[in-house]
């Protein structure tokens, strides 16, 4: 945890590192934003890993931790239900692997969330996937940011993903950088703390 303790925090911002990454790395990215207000919140996946191999290989060969990774998210969210922040004062953030599992927990349970940020990432599963998703994100705003040309997460996932967000109801906003790489950059965090801002408004 970073940021402001969960009694005193008006929002908070789930963070969910990628693959050979850590809570504490992800948490970095919450003291670059720098919200005040915000509780900052990432778990830990076992091994660093949320789940073994590709997200774009068939999903019951990811098993059991992608199971056991959208459940530590779910752990999060019933914890700051606890101290009294709701969905729609949260902000699910996810990067490179962290950013698939917080667009697939996202996608199986649409409600209306403060925000959702898939930063290098798109839902999981092989093509031809079903994503015949129930429920509604209410107006949820959803960024997905990436590369044009990320080595591990092919554009038309990212378009896809966009694709189900929308039709789930969110208000979804993607972006694909020419030639960015596999990582963050400035516009991406600019358009995080609009969200952030909307979040803290109420």
């Amino acid at each position: 945890m970073a940021g402001q303790p969960l009694d005193r925090a008006s929002a908070a911002m789930v963070l969910i590192h990628g693959r050979g990454g850590t809570a504490e790395g992800i948490l970095s990215l919450g003291a670059e934003l720098a919200h005040p207000g915000f509780a900052y919140l990432a778990p830990q996946a076992q091994g660093d890993s949320w789940y073994p191999l590709s997200f774009l290989a068939p999903i019951e060969r990811n098993e059991p931790g992608l199971s056991s990774g959208l459940s530590a998210i779910s752990a999060v969210l019933d914890r700051l239900a606890e101290a009294g922040i709701d969905h729609q004062q949260t902000i699910l953030l996810g990067f490179s692997q962290g950013a698939c599992l917080a667009l697939e927990f996202a996608a199986r349970n649409a409600r209306r969330y403060g925000g959702i940020i898939g930063l290098s990432g798109g839902l999981i599963g092989p093509d031809g996937t079903p994503r015949d998703y129930p429920g509604s994100f209410a107006g949820t705003p959803i960024f997905l940011g990436c590369s044009d040309r990320d080595p591990h997460i092919p554009k038309e996932r990212v378009i896809e993903s966009a694709d189900v967000f929308q039709r789930l109801g969110a208000k979804v906003s993607a972006r694909l950088y020419p030639n960015l790489g596999h990582t963050i950059n400035q516009e991406e965090l600019e358009l995080i703390r609009r969200i952030m801002d909307h979040v803290a408004a109420g």
